[in-house]
Formats: structure tokens, sequence, C-alpha cells
């Protein structure tokens, strides 16, 4: 697995967000971007991660930050898991992994001792200039806000 790490440029991407639009990199230039990856929409972990962080997202705009939730779920997984629990920030369908690849979070996980390929749980702060400036690989879902606002 070949993770994009603190100094290096994000590659630039288009994909899907959970209403059919078309999200770019290239959107948030010049902005502060934090991009939360995620194993599955509605899943414990996963809901409890992004209702950590739709509930101090006041706090985290107010600090100058963007928020992308990505995972290969389909655009209607994510719309579902989006409306459901009301969030503010788009959810990125990343069926075809252009994202979940281009940070290189696609690779071997191990789960009651089978080993299987998927998304690892890790999240990007990416500068107004595209380039990573931390990077968090042991999320806690219940309490990822903090880790990110530390």
């Amino acid at each position: 697995m070949q993770t994009l790490k603190i100094g290096d440029k994000v590659p630039s991407f288009s994909v899907n967000d959970q209403d059919g639009n078309i999200i770019n990199l290239s959107d948030y230039s010049g902005k502060k971007l934090i991009v939360f990856f995620y194993p599955k929409a509605s899943t414990p972990g996963c809901t409890a991660e992004a209702c950590n962080l739709r509930d101090n997202y006041t706090e985290l705009k107010s600090q100058g930050y963007e928020l992308l939730g990505v995972s290969a779920d389909s655009e209607k997984r994510q719309a579902n898991f989006k409306n459901k629990y009301e969030f503010p920030f788009p959810l990125l369908a990343d069926e075809d992994h252009t994202v979940i690849n281009a940070f290189g979070v696609w690779g071997p996980k191990k789960f009651m001792g089978k080993t299987y390929d998927g998304i690892h749980r890790m999240t990007f702060v990416v500068d107004e200039n595209g380039v990573v400036s931390n990077v968090i690989e042991k999320v806690k879902t219940k309490d990822h806000a903090a880790q990110l606002l530390a």
C-alpha cells in the first residue's frame, strides 16, 4: 500500500458525490481540506466517525476546513447515509477507486482471521496548495474531530 504522506502533493481527481455532482480536487484549491476514508456507509464504526465529524462540523469550519467523506459505496448508498444522518458535507461515491487509489488507502486488511483487500480507515488533511499536511492512520471513530482539532 503506497499511502500519501505528509508533504506529498495530492493527485488531481474527479468523482461523483452522493447526488451525482462531479467533485474535483481543484474545487478546494486555496482551502484546507479534510478527506476521510471509511470502509462502508451505514456500518457502526463509519456511522460513529461521520456523526462525530458532523457534530463538530461548525468548529472544523470555523478553523477553515472543508470536509469530504470517501468510500467505494454507490451514489444511492452514499445519499441514503448522508440523508439519514444529515451530514453537512459531501460523500464521494468512489466505486472505481479513483480517489481511494490516489491516496493509497486500498490494501490488505485482516478481520476474524481472514485477509482481504479493502479500504483502510484513514484521514488526510490537505493544505491550501493541495499538499498533505497531516495523516491520521489510527482513527478514533467516536472522537475523530478531536484528533483533527488537536
